[in-house]
C-alpha cells in the first residue's frame, strides 16, 4: 500500500478529484481537478508545482565519487564540473539500458544521483576498491518541480538564489523560508523549469512559502496526467511505457540500448574510463542499431475521416495514452506506438514509437492503427524530429 510523500499533507486536501496513483510506493496525484486542463495550462502558461519526491535518490561521498559515476554511466563524467547536471542512461554488460536519470556534481567529492527505479545495489557493487560511500537518501530528500514560464519569477521571489546566473542543467544552493535547498535547472516538461531538493522533514515549509509567493504568478499544483502530456510534447521517454529496463525484460525485444532509445549522443565511446557495456555499445555503433524510438505526427485529417465514416465526431482522449499500438509500413508491422497524446499547444496528435530499421528516418510515412467503435483502421503517421514542441525558454537563462 502506498504511503504519503513529504508533501502529502498539502497535496491530499488539494486533490478534489481524489485521483491518485502509486509511484514507487508513494501516493502521487493524477489530477487535482476532475480534468487536468488547468494543470497543463499552468505548465505552459504560468507555473506548476509538482511533487517529484518518489524519485530514487542517492548520495555518493568521497574522493572517488566521480570515478564511480564514470564507471557506470555512458557519458564522460570526468567532464562533469561542480554545479553541473548530466542526464544519462546506464547499461549492463550487454549494452542494454538499466535505467536513466540525472547526476549532479554538488562538490568535488559529492554527487547526487536520481533514478526511476532502485539502483543502490548496482551502484554499490561497482564501488568496490574505491574511496566512496553510497547512501540511499530517497526518504531523506524531498523534491519539487517548478515548471512553466513564470517559474523563474516564483523562484526569484521565494529564495535567495540568483536565478539570472543559473544556467540550463546547472545547480545552485540557497534557502527558501530558512530551509536549505539545492536547485537544479532541470525538469520533465520541455519548458522553463527548476527542481528543488530539500530535507524531507522541512518540505512543508518550502511548499507553503512557494504557494504564498506563487499566488502572484499563476501558480497551481499539477499532477501526473498533465505532466504526461507535457513530457510527450517534449519527446521525453518514460520507463515501463516507452522502454523497459533490462532488469524487468522477459524477452530480447523488451531490452533497449541507448542507441535504440535515440540517446546515441549520450554515449561517449571515446572517454578514457572504461564503463559497463562499452564493448557491446562499440559493436552496436559499428553495425548500426536495429530500431529506434522516434516521434510520429499523425495526419489528423485522416483521423477525422475515419470518425466521419462511422457517423461520429472526431475524438481523442484528453490524457496521454500508454497503450501500445501497432505501426505499419506497406501493411507489414514495423514497430509500435507507446505514448500517444493530443497536444493542446500544437493542436496535433503526436506519438512516441519504436520503429524498426530502416523506417525510422525523418520524413518516413508509416501507418498507425486507430481503433474506432471496436474496428481497426490506420492513419498516416510521419516520422518527425523530437521534441515535438520546441520552446526557446526551455534552455534560456531568464
Amino acid at each position: 500500500m502506498p504511503v504519503g510523500s513529504a508533501f502529502h499533507a498539502r497535496t491530499l486536501p488539494l486533490a478534489g478529484s481524489l485521483s491518485f496513483r502509486d509511484w514507487a510506493g508513494y501516493y502521487a496525484v493524477s489530477a487535482y481537478e476532475t480534468h487536468h486542463e488547468h494543470e497543463y495550462n499552468a505548465i505552459r502558461n504560468g507555473c506548476a508545482v509538482i511533487d517529484v519526491s518518489p524519485l530514487f535518490k542517492y548520495h555518493l561521498h568521497g574522493s572517488d565519487a566521480v570515478r564511480l559515476v564514470d564507471r557506470l554511466i555512458t557519458r564522460d563524467a570526468a567532464k562533469l564540473a561542480v554545479g553541473q547536471v548530466y542526464y544519462t542512461p546506464w547499461c549492463d554488460d550487454d549494452g542494454k539500458v538499466i535505467d536513466d536519470g540525472t547526476v549532479v556534481r554538488l562538490a568535488d567529492d559529492r554527487v547526487r544521483w536520481t533514478a526511476a527505479d532502485p539502483n543502490i545495489r548496482w551502484i554499490d557493487e561497482h564501488a568496490r576498491g574505491l574511496n566512496v560511500a553510497v547512501e540511499d537518501v530517497t526518504e531523506q530528500v524531498a523534491a519539487l518541480a517548478l515548471q512553466g514560464p513564470t517559474s523563474a519569477r516564483v523562484l526569484a521571489a521565494v529564495s535567495d538564489i540568483d536565478v539570472t546566473a543559473l544556467k540550463y542543467f546547472r545547480a545552485a544552493a540557497g534557502t527558501i523560508a530558512g530551509v536549505p535547498v539545492e536547485v537544479t535547472r532541470t525538469g520533465y516538461t520541455g519548458d522553463l523549469g527548476y527542481e528543488l531538493w530539500m530535507p524531507w522533514g522541512r518540505a512543508i515549509e518550502v511548499w507553503d512559502a512557494i504557494v504564498t509567493v506563487g499566488k502572484a504568478h499563476v501558480l497551481r499544483p499539477a499532477g501526473m496526467l498533465a505532466l504526461d502530456v507535457a513530457r510527450v510534447e517534449a519527446g521525453l521517454l518514460l520507463t515501463d511505457v516507452d522502454f523497459h529496463s533490462v532488469r524487468k525484460a522477459s524477452i530480447d525485444a523488451q531490452m533497449y540500448s541507448p542507441y535504440e532509445l535515440g540517446l546515441g549522443r549520450l554515449v561517449a565511446l571515446g572517454k578514457r574510463t572504461p564503463f559497463v557495456g562499452k564493448a557491446a555499445l562499440e559493436r552496436e555503433h559499428a553495425a548500426g542499431h536495429r530500431r529506434q524510438i522516434v516521434g510520429l505526427e499523425v495526419r489528423w485529417t485522416e483521423v477525422e475521416a475515419i470518425y466521419q465514416s462511422v457517423g461520429l465526431p472526431p475524438s481523442v482522449p484528453a490524457a496521454a495514452s500508454r497503450v501500445a499500438v501497432p505501426v505499419y509500413r506497406d501493411k507489414r508491422q514495423v514497430g509500435k506506438a507507446t505514448s500517444t497524446a493530443w497536444s493542446p499547444t500544437l493542436k496535433k496528435l503526436i506519438v512516441l514509437a519504436t520503429i524498426d530499421r530502416p523506417h525510422f528516418a525523418d520524413g518516413t510515412e508509416l501507418q498507425m492503427e486507430i481503433t474506432v467503435e471496436a474496428t481497426r483502421y490506420t492513419a498516416t503517421a510521419t516520422v518527425v524530429p523530437t521534441p515535438f514542441l520546441t520552446l526557446p525558454r526551455r534552455t534560456a537563462t531568464p
